[in-house]
């Protein structure tokens, strides 16, 4: 079965806790604190793998974690950084934030793409030591890893996309000007994945063609097997639209023509703009009145007109040529831009708490919701810092420090982030 959608559940690792130790050795008095830093969690890193071409590892598996770190030790010894975990997905994934819908990252390259990253490791107790503090007995603990629901869809990086009802010859037109293989037979919806072909047209110049299954009347509203593969044309930078010239199944190539454009137009509206080359196969079958009227009507939507006889190859290497022409004229391949996921999502969820402790005047705020707010904030700006003291104050942080009994001077930690508390 083909897959195009997944949707999963990804953690990071959380980092280790800070130790609490202190140094120990003959005829060393007061050797001091010594405990080490946590190790920092493990990232969730999705890179593309080639030899896959569906999602369907993702059916039945859809919680991903990956290590944690392990805690400081004693003799200023950091904890061990956890594992990062590789998620191997297709070519063409793009990685969408299920609440907000934008989209992380599309793999359409090489490079991988840390979704989820690793918690931070804890300071032991070395970091807290002070003139007036020499024995500290508290260290921190690691920040937890980052959590996401994420939904996997896999639009194909092709170059050229071939449109056409079911059964008008373009798993035949594939097979004969690529090296695909597609599965060919006399019935509807024999195609049931996308195929990808490479097209050479000489060394050094190539392009990549998709076999979509067929659309019918009504896929973009979730009608037949098109609804699922319309995303794949997104991608393509154009598109031949291949007709039954011979009407051979009792069905009008222009209404065909028509009623494909309209279910591009209802799915993605720039699809229908997209640029269209119309040939009409099954020439052998068509008589010359049937092909004279499909021309005239084609032309006189302002679009290149083709024909062939796909299995004997008559007219395809025309087609090809055309195809090959147009492509030299056209921007590439459609990439996603990367979206940054709004803080609001996450201010959201501070109705889950948070939790103060004290320490010899050292004030801990700990709560995960702001950890993912604090992550992507930039504290060198002054608007984004003013963002932040905004949540603390509404979240009710402040006023939680001050029944706590803060002062003025007193330090408050918030994970990575340390300042003086003035009121």
């Amino acid at each position: 079965m083909f897959v195009d959608i997944a949707k999963i559940r990804i953690k990071a690792g959380d980092g280790g806790d800070g130790a609490v130790a202190f140094h120990r050795e003959k005829y060393v008095a007061s050797g001091g604190p010594d405990g080490g830093d946590g190790g920092r969690g493990g990232n969730i890193v999705f890179q593309v793998d080639d030899n896959l071409s569906t999602l369907a590892d993702f059916r039945y598996k859809r919680k991903y974690k990956a290590a944690n770190g392990s805690k400081g030790e004693s003799g200023h010894r950091s904890g061990k950084r956890g594992e990062d975990l590789i998620i191997r997905v297709p070519r063409g994934t793009i990685i969408r934030e299920c609440e907000s819908g934008v989209i992380m990252a599309d793999l359409s390259t090489d490079d991988s793409f840390i979704a989820a990253k690793g918690g931070r490791g804890g300071w032991g107790n070395k970091h807290f030591a002070t003139p007036t503090r020499q024995t500290p007995r508290f260290a921190k603990s690691g920040t937890p890893g980052e959590e996401w629901e994420v939904q996997l869809e896999l639009k194909l990086l092709a170059d050229v996309g071939l449109l056409g009802y079911p059964n008008v010859g373009k798993s035949t037109f594939i097979s004969v000007v690529s090296e695909a293989k597609p599965i060919i037979a006399d019935y509807h919806f024999t195609t049931i994945i996308p195929v990808l072909g490479v097209v050479s047209m000489g060394e050094g110049d190539s392009f990549v063609i998709a076999d979509i299954p067929g659309l019918i009347e009504g896929a973009s509203e979730g009608i037949g097997l098109g609804h699922d593969f319309l995303r794949h044309v997104e991608r393509c930078r154009m598109l031949v639209h291949i007709l039954d010239a011979a009407g051979s199944e009792g069905r009008d190539p222009i209404e065909d023509f028509k009623t494909i454009n309209a279910e591009l137009a209802r799915f993605n509206p720039e699809l229908s703009k997209r640029p269209q080359i119309v040939v009409a196969n099954k020439i052998d079958l068509a008589s010359d009145e049937q092909t004279a009227r499909l021309r005239s009507y084609i032309t006189e939507q302002g679009l290149p007109f083709y024909t062939m006889c796909a299995p004997i190859r008559e007219g395809t290497q025309d087609v090809i040529n055309a195809v090959a022409s147009m492509l030299k004229t056209l921007p590439p391949i459609v990439r996603y831009e990367r979206e940054e996921i709004p803080k609001e999502i996450f201010e959201k969820k501070k109705n889950t708490g948070f939790t103060i402790r004290v320490e010899d005047h050292v004030y801990f705020v700990e709560a995960e919701w702001l950890l993912r707010i604090l992550q992507r904030t930039d504290l060198d700006d002054y608007e984004s810092l003013q963002y932040f003291q905004r949540v603390l104050e509404t979240s009710g942080i402040l006023n939680a420090l001050r029944e706590k009994g803060i002062q003025e001077g007193d330090t408050v930690s918030i994970y990575d982030l340390e300042f003086e508390f003035i009121d």
